[in-house]
């Protein structure tokens, strides 16, 4: 493992979020070096489902997502006691696709375009402009925290007080089952949520969220008996995982040349499905504020960038142990499908609520679907800006119950 003596970027932490950030500052021209403890491959727990907009952040780093073994995803689908609601994608798709599969992808576009990646390495302190690395010092413009939750970067650089801090426990497990259906679906029960996320052709995720932390997946598939008849007879196709999903709003982000990205950065609940997507979109920005040689810039575009995914958390898990809550929500949006659709939509990022400026004309625009949209939503929600189109694809047909 060679040490370069200088670089103008230390990114610490080469899970996706670090080597995204790492990409996005040499697409803007700067020298980059990426150190982690572990080594290529390391697997965590997560759902492993990929938004529309988590798919076009991957594309503006240069990463074509649709190349790599996964498997295409046309919407969201809620469960709960027996009943059920479902929601396509406003314009595109996702896509269900294992961690390691994304991490390796990662990895090698990072090679590919000229990030120095140090594997194995192991980051024992910074100072001011330069790093501490496998016993050599790195000197460095700036220093890019992207070491998870428990990040030390955070805490060396003294960015660890909290606006809020709120914790759930979630598991991980593959079955070697082939996909019933081509939504994510997520399943409601009193003490948590289960995720079910076709990963490839032969096998699926199954995800749990849970504030029991005496419950792992195999005793919480009772809660869930569609669901554990499914899968009954399926063979394991990984190890249970887990960890630790936190809802945790940082007051600042960046000090002087050191910033952070991903969770290290604050987080919200796993229950938005959205962390690799905000980390992407986290790791943009910063490399757009590196170049102005100006974090204060980061700052503003990280708690612009929280705010959808942290909006969404707070109304997902208002119905988070309230199962006659789940019911009256999934009848609600049954009887009115608009509105699951355009929650979704705001949801992927396909849309920004925006207050409109006094004395200016709220307007509604949107290029398909627009009546279902604007009828969904009330007459005071203004200015639906629409994203950019994302290209469709086949799905192969479900199975029914």
């Amino acid at each position: 493992m060679e040490v370069c003596p200088e670089t103008e970027v230390f990114v610490i932490g080469g899970g996706p979020a670090g080597l995204a950030a790492a990409i996005a500052a040499k697409q803007a021209g700067f020298d980059v070096v990426v150190a982690d403890a572990a080594t290529p491959g390391h697997d965590k727990a997560c759902g492993e489902g990929m938004m529309p907009d988590g798919i076009a952040a991957a594309r503006s780093l240069g990463i074509d997502l649709m190349g790599l073994e996964a498997y295409p995803i046309a919407g969201i689908r809620f469960h709960s006691a027996g009943a059920s609601v479902t929601a396509d994608f406003p314009d595109g798709m996702g896509l269900g696709i294992r961690r390691t599969t994304l991490h390796a992808a990662f990895a090698r576009h990072a090679e590919r375009v000229g990030v120095h990646l140090l594997w194995g390495a192991h980051v024992t302190g910074i100072s001011a402009g330069a790093v501490e690395v496998s016993g050599r010092v790195v000197k460095t413009r700036f220093i890019v925290g992207a070491d998870g939750i428990h990040s030390r970067v955070r805490a060396w650089a003294h960015l660890e007080a909290t606006r809020n801090d709120r914790q759930r426990i979630g598991f991980r497990r593959h079955f070697a089952v082939a996909p019933w259906s081509r939504y994510l679906e997520m399943h409601w029960a009193n003490r948590g949520q289960l995720y079910i996320t076709p990963v490839n052709e032969r096998e699926v995720g199954v995800a749990l969220l849970t504030r029991d932390r005496g419950t792992r997946l195999e005793q919480a598939l009772e809660w869930f008996p569609e669901v554990q008849r499914r899968l009954t007879g399926a063979a394991p196709a990984s190890s249970e995982r887990g960890g630790v999903t936190r809802s945790r709003t940082l007051k600042a982000v960046a000090r002087g040349r050191i910033a952070l990205v991903g969770d290290a950065s604050g987080s919200v609940d796993a229950i938005t499905g959205q962390g690799i997507c905000l980390a992407m979109q986290q790791s943009i920005a910063l490399a757009d504020a590196i170049a102005a040689d100006d974090l204060r810039m980061y700052q503003k575009a990280h708690v612009r960038l929280m705010r959808r995914p942290q909006f969404m958390s707070s109304l997902m898990l208002l119905l988070d142990g309230r199962p006659r809550l789940q019911q009256m929500a999934i009848a609600a949006m049954k009887a009115w499908p608009q509105c699951f659709e355009a929650l979704l939509a705001y949801h992927v990022g396909a849309f920004a609520l925006t207050s409109a400026r006094r004395g200016e004309p709220r307007s509604v625009t949107w290029p398909a679907k627009s009546a279902l949209l604007s009828n969904a939503l009330p007459p005071c929600i203004p200015h639906l800006q629409p994203a950019a189109p994302i290209a469709t694809a086949q799905y192969p047909p479900e199975t029914p119950d």
